[in-house]
């Protein structure tokens, strides 16, 4: 962990180091998200990855903000060949984020992709997001699988500057790329609003455990019954420690290792006596 944090403090002042790897790379990646795959996000992150090597996109048809790690197993999952951005192929499957991971890794895609990115999302998804969200499901799909994978969010603002967020995924997973990553662990990266991501670097930090300020708006619909619209709050930053949350709200890029083992250990050896018979 330190070596990372020494290795993108260097790429955040000189940028010298990352161009090094990037000329030397050659891997196949498989790009996807969870705003749909026509969603401008996911076109700037494939344009920016390109630099790395063999890019393959594979999006969910429809918008899956919020759809967690759900998978489709009850009704068929279809695929067609879609055009998107400028001029690039990709895959559009009638299905949710994780589900874009697996079919396109182990039917879509001619090999298994060396690296798998999730995003832009238009929105970030720091602290408790990550486990509602979609984008960070997708990698987190391809790190159960043993490859090295990452998410990439970007804070929400009148106007979104998704290739200045490719460039600062850029600069984060290219020093990574010769470390590798454990299997079961990701890399979560939210970069802040592009008017205020100049103004600092990257930070390794870890993720808030504020939760969202729920509500909920009832209102009628025409025939006089009831439904909900979920509203709510962002949670006010941590004032104590520096996590995710709070570095992004202080403009920084926020580089967040996730992994997803979700025993509590240290239960598992307080409470080890409670069941022995």
């Amino acid at each position: 962990m330190e070596i990372f944090l020494a290795v993108s403090r260097a790429v955040c002042t000189k940028g010298t180091f990352a161009e090094e790897i990037i000329k030397n790379q050659s891997m196949k990646i498989l790009v996807t998200n969870d705003d749909g795959v026509r969603a401008p996000g996911i076109a700037a992150l494939a344009d920016a990855l390109d630099r790395l090597g063999e890019v393959e996109v594979v999006g969910p048809s429809e918008g899956q903000s919020g759809a967690g790690h759900g998978i489709t197993f009850l009704e068929p999952l279809t695929a067609e060949r879609v055009s998107i951005g400028a001029s690039r192929q990709a895959w559009s499957v009638a299905g949710t984020p994780a589900d874009c991971v697996k079919l396109g890794i182990n039917e879509l895609l001619p090999s298994a992709p060396d690296l798998v990115v999730s995003g832009i999302n238009a929105g970030a998804n720091r602290g408790v997001d990550v486990l509602y969200s979609g984008t960070v499901a997708a990698a987190a799909e391809a790190a159960l699988m043993g490859i090295p994978s990452v998410a990439v969010s970007l804070e929400a603002a009148d106007t979104f500057d998704f290739k200045g967020a490719g460039a600062w995924a850029l600069r984060v997973v290219a020093p990574v790329l010769p470390l590798g990553m454990p299997k079961g662990t990701m890399l979560n990266i939210n970069v802040p609003a592009a008017s205020r991501v100049e103004a600092r670097g990257i930070r390794l930090v870890p993720q808030s455990l504020l939760a969202w300020e729920d509500s909920y708006q009832r209102r009628q619909d025409p025939r006089g019954r009831d439904y909900y619209w979920l509203s709510g709050a962002v949670p006010a930053p941590d004032t104590g420690n520096l996590t995710d949350l709070r570095a992004l709200e202080e403009g920084w890029v926020t580089v967040t290792p996730l992994q997803f083992d979700l025993t509590d250990h240290a239960r598992m050896n307080v409470w080890r006596d409670l069941w022995t018979i």
